[in-house]
């Protein structure tokens, strides 16, 4: 039988952690289906303010994120990663059950907007598993989590499909809700840390936390930009899956079921992967597990430009997963190894500004070389700028010695 107390500290916090983050990833997600629905409910709309206000209500959220996390890391730094982490999951649900109550579009895109002000719980849930795990098991410790995140983002729409078909889009928020407050008492109850603030009367203890401070490392600003590439090129088709479905036929199967399967297939193999890969870069090393993934990445987004059916697709999707797999895990070791523990936290909410800046871009972008250049090319794009960051990378490496 699992009991959780006969596990060391840094274990316990992963395990509650990680349904921590498993849930702000659905709550993140699950408006999907949705969204332009409740909106479209909200007033009378022509079909082009509809897709506006539906692309700037899901876009904001991402958009403050990643402007507020840097503060919110700041402050991790000097109160506490457990403070920040009561204080996104008490703030989300408070936002959850009030989007329940809006009567208009404005009132969802603040309520959005505060949803990602409240941010943080990832990136602190990271800063503090990176700072309480031995260094020999860090890369399977933040394995780990990448898989809580990537099954939450996964399965919200699906979750949130299926609580506004059973009940209401304004129950859905009220259940993520309630879900989101049970996650704070679970973090205030069971997550533990022995956190020692700076004395601010001792100057030389205070840590410098600047942009600049914190990247005076070339491979720190390497690793926010990998991770802001990941986001891109991850976002990048969801705008036009279901379309890029429908032009390779899905045999009279029902399109919106095909491409639901198609959109789930790189975080099932991410899921799966991601701590058997975290457990290799801990034995071989970071660095070479983030140049062979790269290297895979290009390959595979490379081959998808030519797919021609459905299961040829489904097949490439999965093997994308594999490479986020061996990417995300080793973006958050190196970041852990490459920065100072006073740092810590500020570093992983930049991290997630960088990653937010993505989630912003990434649609926006597909959408666009889709215009130009067809469905296809947003593959074609993805392997160039994935094959430019292992240049970049590569470039780090042949002229430092990385762990």
């Amino acid at each position: 039988m699992f009991k959780i107390n006969t596990k060391p500290l840094w274990v316990k916090n992963l395990i509650i952690l990680w349904f921590g983050i498993f849930m702000t990833g659905i709550g993140m997600s699950e408006v999907m289906p949705f969204l332009s629905l409740f909106i479209n409910e909200l007033g009378n709309f022509t079909k082009t303010a509809l897709t506006i206000y539906s692309s700037l209500v899901f876009a904001i959220s991402f958009l403050i994120m990643a402007i507020v996390s840097p503060f919110w890391g700041r402050l991790a730094d000097k109160k506490g990663r457990k403070l920040m982490l009561l204080r996104a999951s008490l703030g989300m649900a408070i936002v959850f059950l009030l989007m329940g109550f809006v009567t208009n579009v404005w009132q969802l895109m603040f309520l959005r907007a505060l949803q990602g002000a409240f941010g943080g719980y990832v990136s602190n849930s990271n800063a503090l598993v990176a700072m309480q795990t031995p260094k020999e098991h860090s890369g399977h410790a933040l394995s780990i989590l990448v898989t809580g995140i990537t099954a939450g983002t996964l399965l919200g729409p699906l979750i949130g499909g299926i609580l506004a078909s059973l009940f209401t889009y304004r129950i859905s928020f009220y259940i993520t809700g309630i879900i989101m407050f049970l996650v704070f008492i679970l973090t205030y109850k069971f997550v533990h840390e022995d956190f020692v603030a700076p004395n601010p009367n001792k100057k030389e203890t205070l840590p410098k936390q600047s942009f600049r401070a914190v990247t005076t490392n070339p491979l720190i600003i390497i690793l926010f930009i990998t991770t802001m590439i990941i986001q891109i090129v991850n976002m990048s088709i969801n705008p036009i899956l279901s379309l890029f479905v429908k032009e390779l036929g899905s045999q009279n199967i029902s399109i919106t079921l095909v491409a639901g399967i198609v959109a789930a297939m790189p975080g099932i193999s991410t899921v799966i992967a991601a701590p058997l890969f975290g457990k290799l870069g801990d034995r071989i090393g970071t660095h070479k597990l983030l140049t062979f993934g790269f290297t895979f990445g290009v390959f595979i987004f490379f081959a998808t430009f030519f797919v021609q059916n459905i299961y040829q697709l489904t097949i490439f999707r999965f093997l994308t997963g594999l490479a986020n797999a061996t990417l995300l895990p080793s973006v958050q070791t190196l970041l852990t190894k490459n920065t100072p523990i006073s740092n810590t936290s500020l570093v992983f909410s930049y991290n997630q500004s960088f990653q937010a800046i993505g989630s912003v871009f990434g649609p926006l972008l597909g959408a666009l070389i889709a215009n130009f250049f067809d469905y296809r090319g947003i593959f074609l794009f993805s392997s160039i700028i994935m094959l430019v960051n292992l240049g970049l990378f590569s470039y780090y490496r042949l002229n430092h010695r990385l762990i």
